[in-house]
């Protein structure tokens, strides 16, 4: 498992610093957030062990026995995808980041149950950037109402923009969908917000992603295999 862990975790590294050389975007600049959902404390210790810190859990449940467990270790954990009013305090309480704050009553919410020993939450906007019906995210024409909302919130800290482009889509669908999050990342730092991270990109897209300015990938199945 050490091993094959370990190749992918380089092979992944090798993917990132390919796409920013070949789009002329300084080495180093994206980070992998490891999607450890559904994986186990010792994986996330082994890939640990290789020098990974950030790490992004989906399930509250799932995600805070393990937190606990490893709260010896200095991991970055991040919060990722939709956020439920019933677990923002759960989330505010043990994570550093979260990806995933589409409505101005979810900021508010870990704004106000943000322990404040814990200093402020990083948060990303979630931009429903294909337009899906039904899919999470605050729709491209109300992204910078809902993220100068953000960024007025005490306990919370406004970093970026987050997105899950539609899955399966054509690659040029996709291409375009990253370079569509970038315009409008680079929009709102116009408008005098201080935004420092693009979360985009997974295991199948993270080379469209760097290409396209990402500054965090999330990374599961590359890195940990297929979830049985």
């Amino acid at each position: 498992m050490a091993s094959d862990l370990r190749q992918r975790f380089d092979s992944v590294r090798q993917r990132i610093w390919r796409a920013e050389i070949a789009s002329g975007h300084p080495p180093g600049q994206t980070k992998i957030v490891a999607v450890s959902k559904k994986q186990s404390t010792t994986a996330i210790r082994e890939l640990y062990g290789f020098g990974q810190r950030d790490f992004g859990e989906s399930y509250l449940q799932e995600a805070l026995p393990k937190i606990h467990s490893l709260r010896n270790l200095d991991i970055v954990w991040h919060y990722i995808g939709h956020v439920q009013a019933n677990k923002t305090r759960e989330i505010a309480s043990h994570f550093n980041w979260v990806h995933g704050v589409d409505r101005e009553k979810i900021g508010r919410r870990l704004s106000e149950q943000r322990p404040p020993e814990l200093g402020d939450l990083n948060v990303c906007v979630q931009i429903n950037i294909s337009r899906e019906v039904g899919k999470s995210g605050v729709s491209i024409e109300l992204a910078h109402e809902l993220a100068a909302a953000l960024n007025d919130m005490e306990g919370v800290a406004l970093r970026g923009l987050m997105a899950i482009p539609e899955r399966g889509g054509h690659e040029d669908t996709t291409s375009t969908s990253h370079a569509d999050m970038h315009a409008i990342y680079q929009a709102l730092q116009q408008r005098g917000l201080l935004l420092d991270t693009l979360s985009m990109g997974m295991s199948d897209d993270l080379e469209a992603a760097v290409e396209n300015g990402a500054t965090l990938v999330r990374i599961g199945t590359a890195l940990f295999g297929d979830r049985k």
